[in-house]
């Protein structure tokens, strides 16, 4: 498919003319297409206003339709709701797939490294329609395309275990937990990241996984087996959590 054709089908599934083309071909661009290329040329700098973007809008679209909830509750439906896989599902289901550009080097990786494509793409999507049409733009397409998937239900139980070490952090510690990359391994298209988890700087947790997230996610629930909680059901991630005391 061209270039424009793939721009044009953007501007039809979002429901919006971009002023700056450009910032729809970079939201399309895998890094591996753009290497040699300025930063700007590939989704990565958009992923990362659009993660930013993204979980302030579903914070406040939850924090009005859900008043008397509590944080806990509130906190386990957004993670739900901006789970890699919750949006790799929606871009797939939009037809996104079709449009991502890919270099030679990730043809190959298969539905995992399309899956991760699928989210990192959503993301930079709804960066770029924050930096075109501005908050409302951007607010309209999340809810539209991301919302519908939301249920009340999906704050019974904890779906990720950062969400659940959020919660005992902040119920026990009284602070929030942080996360540290402390290492990166492999090849540049499917590098494999280390990632520490701390509160109040202590390290209490380490694991491994294909994405920052994913690493993040399995330092999560080595922290949480290390402290002694219990995982409620929480889901693991990454491809690695260290055993027990090896933090």
């Amino acid at each position: 498919m061209k270039l424009y054709a793939r721009v044009r089908e953007v501007e039809r599934i979002c429901d919006h003319e971009f002023t700056n083309k450009e910032l729809v071909v970079s939201a399309l661009t895998h890094p591996s297409a753009a290497e040699g290329k300025p930063v700007t040329a590939s989704y990565e700098r958009l992923e990362f206003l659009g993660d930013s973007v993204l979980g302030a809008l579903v914070a406040a679209s939850l924090y009005e339709q859900f008043p008397r909830m509590d944080e806990g509750g509130l906190t386990r439906i957004k993670t739900a709701l901006i789970s890699g896989k919750t949006q790799a599902k929606v871009a797939e289901e939009l037809g996104i797939s079709k449009l991502i550009v890919l270099g030679e080097s990730e043809k190959g990786t298969g539905a995992r490294g399309m899956r991760k494509a699928l989210e990192d793409v959503y993301e930079a999507i709804i960066g770029a329609l924050y930096l075109d049409g501005g908050a409302q733009v951007a607010t309209e397409f999340m809810e539209r395309t991301l919302m519908p998937l939301m249920q009340p239900s999906l704050a019974k139980h904890p779906i990720s275990s950062k969400s659940r070490f959020q919660e005992v952090a902040q119920r026990d510690f009284k602070c929030g937990p942080t996360y540290k990359i402390v290492g990166e391994e492999g090849p540049a298209h499917t590098p494999t990241f280390t990632a520490v988890a701390l509160i109040e700087n202590r390290r209490v947790g380490r694991g491994k996984g294909h994405t920052k997230k994913e690493a993040e996610g399995a330092a999560a629930r080595d922290a949480l087996h290390n402290l002694g909680y219990v995982l409620d059901g929480a889901e693991g991630e990454g491809v690695e959590a260290h055993e027990a005391g090896d933090v």
